[in-house]
């Protein structure tokens, strides 16, 4: 098997031609790692990932100032480096050989399908080069198994158990039996890895289509009991009709319904594109609010253990929302999560009971709706999202079955309104703080905000229109003690 120059984006082409010349010929320079598994699987390389025999530092910051790039030190003993373009695309990551041979170099790395490389100098001088494997990862590419390069693999570097697990959920492919064992036995070494590599490959893992797979997996290996201690009593909490299933089972369902309603998003008519574009959206630490959202529906139930009671007779779970909340904001922080992604988090879990509240008052007024976007903010269509995807895991249904049928009501209601909701969000405000200061005699405080949502609600029903109807709007208001 060879791999062509032809494959590589015009930009890639150029940055090895740059790294060939500043290199000479004494220090050879290879394809490596992922990104020439991709290539060789017919797909594209985001990025290309580039071994040199020794001094790829300094290498990484002559080629970065030759092709105009920013270059980032990703390990300083080992000599890996990063040249990242100014104007976005694809980067460049550039090490060192981890051993004296680039053959020592195939068998040190993870899986063998990641242990394969292609000389530069050849791909540059024929258009094509043929492949160096030193591990029988050819083999295993074309059978899509993901197999360790040695018995220690895993062990060597834990973090290793979740890419290998993210690797096996692509089509067709699988984990070997040796890839199993090794997981299973380098488990309990994962809290040994920096948080910042775990949250990037459990990212990973929620990227992918097949998301609940991923985790189903690393939950049979042993890996999900020890990354996230709260499942062990999620498993062992039961739970009354109409659930079907324990908290641990039903959530994991609840993922499983996010990636069908993800896979699925034009079934939504006819909201499907706006709702694509919305969880596109960046949150930070290479989060967006796709994985956001899957990991809201693994985490939505997190603290029932902790709230199950049995009140007159019946299994209750009060507070686990506010509750789940809080602990939702410590799992944010063990996985090292942007703060803008630990706050989305939060207010997923904290409100997810809202709509079924909605549902259960029975009409939804305008008044319901406005107060509804209000306190969801921008999380508004996510939680509508996780509230079909939470439904459906009650009883192991489809999640377009429950937004097809009666229960999906209050969300499609909801979801119609979103466009109306957010242009009167977007409004100018009849009344400012300074208003309601000097109309009411009071002194900047929540006093003041609670008397601005006062106004800003009957702005958006049309109730008021003007400055001066808004402040005989909450005047009447608190007269009334409202």
């Amino acid at each position: 098997m060879r791999v062509r120059l032809d494959q590589i984006s015009e930009a890639g082409r150029l940055a090895l031609a740059a790294l060939a010349d500043l290199a000479g010929p004494a220090r050879p320079v290879w394809v490596v790692g992922g990104a020439l598994r991709e290539l060789l699987s017919g797909g594209g390389a985001a990025d290309l990932d580039l071994a040199v025999a020794g001094g790829a530092l300094v290498l990484g910051r002559r080629l970065a100032d030759r092709l105009d790039a920013s270059f980032v030190v990703l390990d300083e003993v080992r000599g890996a480096g990063r040249i990242v373009p100014r104007s976005g695309g694809a980067g460049v990551d550039l090490v060192d050989l981890r051993a004296a041979t680039l053959e020592g170099d195939l068998r040190a790395r993870d899986f063998t399908v990641n242990a394969l490389a292609a000389p530069v100098e050849e791909l540059l001088r024929d258009g094509a080069a043929a492949i160096v494997d030193a591990t029988g990862g050819l083999d295993d590419l074309r059978d899509r198994v993901v197999r360790p390069c040695g018995p220690a693999a895993i062990s060597d570097d834990p973090v290793r158990a979740l890419r290998g697990v993210r690797l096996s959920l692509r089509p067709g492919w699988r984990l070997h039996p040796d890839a199993e064992v090794a997981i299973q036995a380098a488990a309990h070494l994962i809290t040994r890895v920096a948080p910042e590599r775990i949250r990037d490959e459990l990212v990973g893992i929620l990227a992918e289509r097949a998301a609940a797979s991923g985790l189903r997996a690393l939950d049979r290996l042993g890996v999900l009991a020890v990354l996230l201690p709260e499942s062990l009593p999620m498993r062992a909490t039961t739970q009354p009709l109409p659930h079907h299933f324990d908290v641990w089972e039903h959530s994991l369902r609840a993922v499983e319904g996010v990636d069908a309603l993800l896979a699925q998003l034009d079934a939504l008519a006819p909201w499907g594109p706006a709702l694509r574009a919305h969880l596109a959206l960046d949150l930070g630490g290479g989060l967006t609010r796709r994985e956001a959202l899957k990991l809201a529906a693994l985490l939505h139930d997190v603290a029932k253990p902790e709230t199950r009671a049995d009140v007159g007779g019946r299994i209750r779970f009060i507070g686990h929302d506010a509750a789940g909340a809080r602990r939702t904001a410590g799992i944010a922080l063990r996985f090292r999560l942007s703060r803008h992604a630990a706050q989305v988090l939060e207010r997923l879990v904290a409100e997810h009971l809202r709509p079924m509240h909605l549902a259960q008052a029975g009409l939804i007024t305008r008044r319901a709706r406005f107060r509804f976007f209000r306190a969801l903010g921008d999380e508004a269509r996510d939680l509508l999202l996780l509230a079909l995807a939470d439904a459906a895991a009650l009883t192991g249904s489809s999640p377009l079955a429950v937004w097809a049928g009666a229960g999906g009501e209050v969300v499609r209601t909801l979801m119609a309104g979103a466009d109306e909701e957010a242009a009167a969000a977007a409004a100018s405000a009849l009344l400012r703080g300074e208003d309601v200061i000097e109309a009411f005699g009071l002194s900047p405080g929540p006093e003041v905000g609670r008397l601005l949502a006062l106004a800003r609600e009957a702005q958006a029903l049309g109730l008021v229109s003007t400055r001066d109807e808004a402040l005989a709007h909450v005047r009447r208001e608190t007269q009334r003690g409202t």
